[in-house]
């Protein structure tokens, strides 16, 4: 069966799982080839294909923990397509994120995309923030003070955002402090100060109260515009999740399927992940598995956000 309904342009490569740490071999794939197919989580036969081309797509999102396996061929996307990186890095141990290469690494990494991208299409998630007894918030304070005089100098900007307690997350890391507004204000108020002293522009997101830091959505339309030099409509902000200020926009990757294991991850939720991960396939179309004779084929005209002659022509086509 095959459908048409609207999706907007913005492709993202980070919501599900960390598709540029485990799986950049078909990222490239998929965009050498120039579509790529998408299962919806909710109703597993039905499957988007969006078209991967520079007059199809707005900006394709970024978002890892460790981009070092995609820098020898990141051009092939960065000379073609508008793009926005998020890199992730709490500087947590092993205790917390299993797989992460060490801090020192992951800065090398940092600064070397920086290099590739340009720093205006660069930003750094300290996120989440979670508390236990061997990362009290002091810790965070001198954490992210540390980090941030390293990072500073290549990122437009810094977002925060504390850890989603979700029912699973109490198992997983029974030692975690369930926060007051009060103790999450007490923890952002150093981080501000240290921001502010590294020069460092710094924001959250999904928090419904204010907390003293400026509330932004993670991704905007503003931040893509200004990284880029496009423009684009007045679109509504309407967020990828609860109290989220985010652009809309459509992942391209799968649930539990994300080898890092990061205790705090809600984006494994069945414990399939080997599994799924041994069913990947560096040329499906699909991340993970393959098209079936039972699925419906949706395909999507894919909306632009773009004003005017922004929808055919970006800086890096002149």
């Amino acid at each position: 069966m095959l459908l048409c309904y609207n999706e907007s342009m913005l492709i993202n490569v980070g919501l599900r799982t960390d598709i540029v740490w485990f799986y950049s071999d078909w990222l490239f794939n998929r965009f050498r080839e120039g579509y790529v197919y998408s299962r919806n989580p909710l109703f597993t036969n039905k499957v988007t294909s969006y078209q991967l081309s520079p007059d199809k797509v707005d900006a394709v999102l970024f978002c890892s923990k460790n981009y070092e396996p995609a820098l020898p061929r990141l051009h092939e996307i960065t000379n073609r397509f508008r793009t926005l990186f998020h890199f992730t890095l709490n500087g947590y141990g092993h205790d917390i994120e299993p797989a992460v290469p060490s801090v020192s690494e992951r800065l090398e990494t940092l600064k070397e995309l920086s290099k590739l991208v340009g720093k205006q299409r660069l930003f750094w998630r300290y996120d989440p923030i979670l508390v236990t007894p061997r990362y009290p918030p002091r810790w965070h304070a001198a954490m992210f003070d540390y980090l941030a005089e390293q990072i500073a100098p290549y990122v437009s900007g810094c977002i925060v955002n504390f850890v989603d307690v979700f029912i699973k997350l109490s198992s997983r890391i029974p030692e975690i402090v369930r926060l007051t507004g009060e103790d999450k204000r007490h923890i952002l108020l150093p981080i501000a100060d240290a921001a502010e002293r590294h020069n460092l522009p710094v924001r959250c997101c999904a928090m419904g109260i204010d907390y003293g830091i400026p509330r932004h959505g993670c991704i905007t339309l503003e931040d893509i515009s200004r990284a880029n030099g496009c423009r684009f409509r007045d679109i509504k902000h309407a967020g990828n999740q609860r109290k989220c200020q985010c652009i809309i926009s459509r992942d391209i990757g799968w649930y539990d399927s994300c080898p890092g294991g990061c205790r705090y991850c809600n984006a494994n939720h069945t414990g399939d992940v080997q599994e799924n991960f041994e069913r990947h396939d560096p040329h499906s179309p699909l991340l993970i598995g393959s098209f079936l004779p039972t699925d419906s084929l949706f395909f999507s005209p894919q909306e632009s956000f773009l004003i005017g002659n922004d929808r055919q022509i970006s800086l890096f086509d002149l």
